[in-house]
């Protein structure tokens, strides 16, 4: 199909969020269909050899072909802004496939030392093991940025907003750091999702999410996601082919279905999670707020330049250690204690001891993981609800 054909060509992202990948049987469907089948009939021995080897677009079996998946795959693109997309079995496995498909022994990658603390753990002591290396730089020094590059730097990885800081990285300046240097930049959009910023028009070369979080939007389902240009995206489903880190049909469809609401729940969620750190910040047993949307966050200036919008996260540091931490979390009645965030449902955690736990105390400290440090997903429930669900804990401090 012509982009003149193409009734969605310059369509707005809403509308691409709800009519991007729709591909309707004969039977009429109006809802995107869902395709529980692990494998495909064929017309003949001949259609299967040349569906198996390529030269025949088509199904072939659902580790890495089904209408299902590949609707939700073309919707992220579309979103995103990318020429495709291939779906994984969860975030972490979009980030491994990646890693596996467009690296070798003997090459680097450098991170951000401010990512998600399985993130650290896959480079630092799994790809290790296969001969990849990794260099972590403070996210906001672009002198430490220039510096970490080595000769055999492929990779250089960013979270913006970052996990659970929320910092903040010039995308635009990134990239051109790393174009110059040859390699490719890789944004993790998770915290922000294409309804509040799409990286590749700032210049980054792949786009990673973990639908698990806001793209599914209720805490239901795990997937993820890996986009951008065509040729590098077929490298990485070359992998997930042959390894078979797959997004079930299922998943698929529930992330199709919480796309359609995306932008509506994204400006939801990050209306509450700027009323909440206005809060927070006046609250006498809070030593510090991590919100972009607050004015004195370094990366404010930045966050309004490539951003709709502030995001839906904030994390921030009670004054005391753990044990006061835990007694703010432990006091909570509506908030849900738990690592996941994206969801409806406001969520509540203590990095420290959870996501960044298996971190060194070294790194954590580098990456600025205190013990009294919180974070919150803010969740789509009455902001005063969530406050006074706060207060019970803060209270006691």
């Amino acid at each position: 199909m012509n982009d003149s054909d193409n009734p969605l060509t310059g369509a707005g992202l809403d509308t691409l969020a709800v009519r991007a990948g729709c591909h309707r049987s004969p039977e009429g469907e109006h809802s995107e269909a869902l395709f529980l089948t692990s494998s495909y009939v064929f017309a003949s021995a001949r259609e299967a050899a040349e569906r198996f080897s390529g030269e025949e677009p088509g199904n072939v079996y659902s580790r890495y072909t089904n209408p299902t998946v590949r609707a939700f795959e073309e919707r992220i693109a579309a979103m995103e802004g990318a020429e495709t997309a291939v779906a994984t079995a969860s975030g972490m496995s979009a980030i491994l496939s990646t890693c596996m498909a467009l690296l070798e022994v003997g090459d680097h990658i450098l991170c951000s030392r401010s990512v998600f603390g399985t993130t650290t753990v896959l480079f630092t002591k799994y790809l290790q093991k296969f001969g990849v290396a990794t260099t972590f730089v403070d996210p906001t020094d672009y002198d430490q940025w220039e510096a970490g590059f080595q000769h055999n730097t492929k990779l250089v990885f960013v979270e913006t907003p970052s996990n659970p800081l929320c910092d903040l990285v010039d995308i635009r300046r990134l990239a051109d750091i790393t174009h110059a240097h040859g390699a490719q930049l890789i944004v993790d959009n998770c915290f922000c999702t294409p309804a509040l910023q799409r990286p590749i028009e700032f210049g980054a070369d792949l786009i990673i999410h973990s639908a698990t979080k806001y793209i599914d939007g209720q805490g239901r389902c795990l997937g993820g996601v890996v986009a951008g240009p065509k040729e590098t995206i077929d490298e990485v489903l070359a992998f997930v082919r042959s390894a078979g880190p797959t997004l079930s049909a299922f998943n698929a469809w529930v992330f199709l279905k919480g796309l359609e609401t995306l932008s509506l729940r994204m400006d939801a969620h990050s209306r509450n999670a700027l009323t909440l750190a206005q809060w927070l910040v006046k609250q006498p047993q809070v030593e510090k707020v991590f919100y972009a949307g607050l004015p004195d966050h370094p990366g404010h200036d930045m966050a309004q330049k490539q951003q709709s919008a502030f995001g839906g996260v904030l994390s921030f540091r009670v004054k005391g250690g753990q044990e006061e931490a835990w007694r703010v979390i432990d006091s909570t009645r509506i908030l849900s204690l738990t690592a996941n965030l994206g969801d409806a449902k406001s969520t509540i955690v203590h990095p420290a001891t959870t996501t960044h736990g298996r971190l060194t105390p070294e790194q954590r400290e580098q990456a600025g993981i205190s013990d009294n440090l919180i974070r919150i997903a803010v969740g789509l429930e009455d902001v005063e609800d969530i406050k006074k669900d706060l207060e019970r804990g803060l209270k006691q401090l």
